[in-house]
């Protein structure tokens, strides 16, 4: 996972790329907080609770506006998985799916511990962030894929009936990787929803949602992402359902004014390609960000997953100045999210000024250990 080549990075380029990198991360956790205090009802019990428009603003969920899921900490441990797989690159290890696995163990470690252990000085920062040992209805998935040391892989999965979005809405941060090839981000995201979601549909839903941010993140439209996606996926085994929803999501997009019952459809029984289909449609036929979101989280699948999902989309599309400010400002995290976005541009951007055989900025190391 190298940084691209110096002369691509001019300052224009390196901020723009922080701001894709805000963006998707923001976008993923704005769509998260405002689709999960919904999660589990019907469109009618949503529009019960929120009127007859549904929900068009933050909800109380946790005891507060804003609040984010497992699925928001999952993203960030993502984030912090792949600069510490940069990091370690120096001792000669690499094998980024063993880093992100450890980051993702460092998650799993915030549901069951009641804070940070001090006495972990291979934690890094993240791991200390006391907020983020807020047990928040994390997928029984997750817990059992995370639960132990080993790792799930293509060959032997973790949870090789699992469906479910979880996967795909902490994949953003791979589609981040601007450096390199497609079919590399590809193969990580996949080889890394492995480790919970072992259904060919789920992880490779998963691939597919990392591709299109990764499009997304160097500048393409939405609709040419999607089209690159489908061309990867065409030679994976297994492809057919996830090809099949994005196929279908496009040509949703031709029939006519988008309806709550239209992402229903599309959402199908909640599992990973149909959140994925609802997330590439919301997207591409919001008038807005704030549209576009309350359409994917408007409905009686998994809401949460669907605006995290959709959310990362626009996000990388956009920037994070596109963002509703009102939501940003009560988004639980945001300090947190910014300085891991802020650390993941720089390490992609700067990573050798960082660390490398001439020497190494310890405060850089202090947060992200090589450990």
């Amino acid at each position: 996972m190298g940084a691209t080549a110096g002369a691509v990075w001019g300052r224009a380029e390196q901020q723009d790329f922080r701001s894709r990198v805000r963006g998707t991360l923001l976008g993923a956790a704005v769509g998260d907080a405002l689709g999960a205090p919904v999660d589990g009802l019907t469109l009618e019990g949503i529009r019960e609770a929120h009127g007859a428009e549904g929900l068009v603003d933050l909800a109380f969920g946790h005891g507060r506006r804003g609040s984010v899921t497992h699925l928001t900490q999952l993203t960030l441990f993502s984030l912090d998985g792949l600069i510490r797989a940069q990091v370690r690159r120096d001792t000669g290890a690499w094998h980024p799916p063993t880093d992100l696995h450890r980051a993702y163990r460092r998650w799993a470690a915030t549901q069951s511990d009641w804070g940070p252990d001090e006495r972990r000085k291979d934690d890094g920062w993240l791991a200390r962030e006391e907020w983020l040992y807020a047990r928040r209805d994390p997928a029984r998935a997750c817990l059992i894929g995370f639960g132990d040391e080993i790792m799930g892989t293509l060959d032997a999965p973790k949870n090789p009936g699992e469906l479910g979005p979880e996967a795909a809405a902490r994949s953003a941060p791979f589609g981040l990787l601007v450096g390199w090839e497609p079919q590399l981000v590809m193969q990580l995201a996949v080889e890394c929803a492995a480790q919970t979601h072992g259904h060919p549909t789920a992880y490779l839903a998963a691939g597919a949602y990392a591709v299109i941010v990764h499009a997304l993140a160097r500048g393409e439209s939405l609709d040419g992402a999607v089209q690159r996606a489908l061309a990867i996926l065409a030679a994976r085994p297994g492809q057919q359902p996830v090809a099949d929803a994005l196929q279908y999501a496009l040509g949703a997009v031709r029939q006519g004014m988008p309806t709550p019952g239209r992402v229903e459809e599309l959402a199908g029984d909640g599992t990973a390609e149909g959140l994925l289909a609802v997330a590439v449609y919301c997207a591409l036929v919001g008038d807005d960000i704030r549209h576009g979101l309350c359409l994917a989280v408007n409905q009686g699948g998994p809401s949460g997953a669907a605006g995290a999902l959709t959310g990362g989309l626009l996000g990388a599309l956009h920037g994070e100045t596109a963002l509703p400010p009102a939501w940003l400002a009560e988004l639980e995290g945001r300090p947190t999210m910014l300085a891991l976005a802020d650390d993941f541009a720089m390490e992609m951007t700067q990573g050798p000024a960082l660390h490398g055989p001439a020497g190494s900025a310890p405060g850089w190391l202090a947060r992200y250990p090589r450990a």
